[in-house]
């Protein structure tokens, strides 16, 4: 059985995804130079949208199929790529602008990426390395 949805949900759903995901990036920049120290949740977001939280994560999942934590993740995931290839700051240095703790951004990075953060800068730097040597050569 298809359910129908509410014109004004449909008419709206791009757009609130789309809001959503600008919000997304623009805190995401924030955390990272350090204007603010807090991780939005999604009812920080929902707020700032002024909507009701549960229709906030029940348009995501309808407009992209996926739950809202997942856009979170992968552009958390993003930025912490991004943050290891530069040597300048150690990974607890990282993990703390990320706001976490670092055992558990340890856990986090392993867990959607495959590798912790230290195997993952050790092969960027290798792989830096290599292709060093092979200019040079």
């Amino acid at each position: 059985m298809i359910q129908r949805l509410p014109k004004k949900i449909f008419a709206r759903k791009s757009e609130i995804t789309a809001e959503f995901l600008n919000i997304i990036d623009a805190h995401l920049n924030d955390i990272i130079a350090e204007r603010t120290l807090d991780m939005f949740e999604i009812r920080d977001i929902a707020a700032i949208m002024h909507i009701h939280p549960t229709h906030l994560s029940n348009v995501i999942k309808l407009t992209t199929g996926k739950a809202p934590c997942y856009f979170f993740e992968e552009k958390i995931m993003a930025h912490a790529k991004n943050m290891l290839m530069d040597s300048s700051k150690t990974i607890s240095q990282i993990a703390i602008t990320l706001t976490y703790d670092p055992s558990n951004f340890t856990k986090f990075f392993k867990h959607f990426s495959g590798f912790t953060p230290k195997q993952y800068r050790e092969q960027f730097l290798n792989a830096q390395l290599r292709q060093t040597k092979n200019i040079a050569v």
